[in-house]
């Protein structure tokens, strides 16, 4: 089984290719861009299998089937959540949510290595995912939160949360003035509101904006404390599971 992996973040192919190694998958070629990927379609055989990453550095890599005719088989790579993630499973492909869980990675190799013989040509209504894509691309992330203080609706600005933190049941903003508001929200329904430049999911009880990260320090069985700029009530430790993705998320 030949097999390449189409991705612009070179630490996150890396990642993907030593996972793929743990499952008995050797990547034969990594690329980076529409471009390259183009130049060597037209000069290489195709592979049988592609981990594509959706968003390259030079624009959407469904570029790459515009211009070449490709028959191998696809698992998307993406960062978006399941809206666009519909486009996906209507047109029976594949796909990992990043940052890429090993376990998932594992299911998708199998469901490949167990699908019937792939037909001579590929069946995908590329024009409906990236009209999805686009919608999503352009979809703007929550700016601003109400909180009640007492009779009164108190508004938060996204950039001013150093983080958001769930205790007793409760989700609340750490604002960079030193308070904290509870919403009326959880932390799991923040997940597709926060910008994910900016915000990170440490662990299960913390989310960090990277605007207001002071400090990071090593911290005991290969975890990290984050120390903020002035939120500094409870520690923040990156769970040992969210290490390695957190790190290249700083990247």
């Amino acid at each position: 089984m030949t097999t390449i992996i189409i991705e612009d973040e070179k630490p996150s192919a890396r990642r993907l290719s030593r996972l793929l190694a743990d499952l008995g998958v050797t990547v034969n070629t990594m690329l980076h861009s529409v471009e390259e990927s183009i130049e060597w379609f037209k000069s290489n055989e195709h592979p049988d299998l592609i981990f594509l990453d959706i968003q390259l550095s030079d624009g959407l890599s469904f570029g790459i089937f515009d211009a070449v005719e490709v028959h191998s088989a696809i698992i998307f790579t993406t960062a978006y959540d399941e809206y666009a993630l519909q486009a996906f499973k209507l047109n029976s492909i594949d796909y990992l949510l990043k940052p890429i869980d090993d376990e998932e990675l594992e299911v998708a190799v199998k469901k490949y290595r167990n699908r019937k013989p792939a037909p001579q040509k590929m069946a995908l209504n590329f024009e409906d995912i990236k009209r999805l894509l686009i919608d999503q691309l352009e979809r703007e992330y929550k700016k601003r939160f109400t909180a009640r203080v007492g009779q009164h609706l108190k508004i938060i600005n996204s950039d001013e949360v150093e983080c958001f933190y769930s205790e007793n049941k409760g989700t609340y903003a750490a604002t960079s003035d030193g308070r904290n508001y509870l919403l009326d929200t959880t932390l799991e329904n923040l997940e597709g509101e926060l910008q994910p430049d900016n915000f990170f999911r440490v662990s299960r009880k913390f989310y960090i904006n990277i605007d207001h990260v002071k400090d990071i320090i090593s911290y005991t069985n290969s975890r990290l404390q984050i120390k903020m700029k002035r939120f500094s009530e409870q520690e923040i430790i990156v769970s040992r599971e969210r290490v390695r993705d957190f790190k290249l998320w700083l990247e």
